[in-house]
């Protein structure tokens, strides 16, 4: 299977990504779009800590969602509706600094995808694991 998108898909999808509040509001950084991957970067914000100060797991949470739900558009297209329906989130190690969330398809069929994503700090430490299940919705 070809990786590289096209520039057409890649400027869709960028697009579509750039119209998503929350990617704003958390400063994600898109480092890597291909085929079936993707990964985002975000800096550590103090106002995002959570109880043991570290980046709270919602954040990080949030930000594993976000990077699978890019991987998946790579593969659906950037007009495609799909939506979180299961998410497993494994924690191994505190927030403390710069992370990237690294997203892989594993499979997408008609009406299910399914991701990995690790998420590892700027040492490569890793710090979360996650399975993520969107929905790819029909058309309206």
């Amino acid at each position: 299977m070809e990786t590289q998108l096209s520039a057409e898909d890649r400027k869709a999808l960028m697009s579509r990504i750039g119209k998503i509040p929350i990617t704003d509001a958390l400063k994600l950084r898109m480092t890597a779009l291909e085929r079936g991957t993707c990964t985002l970067e975000m800096d550590r914000d103090l106002r995002y800590n959570g109880i043991f100060d570290s980046l709270h797991g919602g954040i990080l949470a949030t930000l594993a969602d976000s990077a699978a739900a890019f991987a998946i558009l790579t593969l659906t297209g950037a007009k495609a509706r799909i939506t979180t329906i299961e998410m497993n989130t494994r924690f191994l190690r505190p927030a403390l600094g710069r992370v990237a969330a690294k997203a892989r398809v594993l499979k997408a069929g008609k009406t299910l995808a399914f991701c990995a994503v690790e998420i590892e700090d700027e040492r490569g430490e890793l710090l979360v694991d996650a399975s993520v299940t969107y929905m790819i919705l029909r058309p309206k």
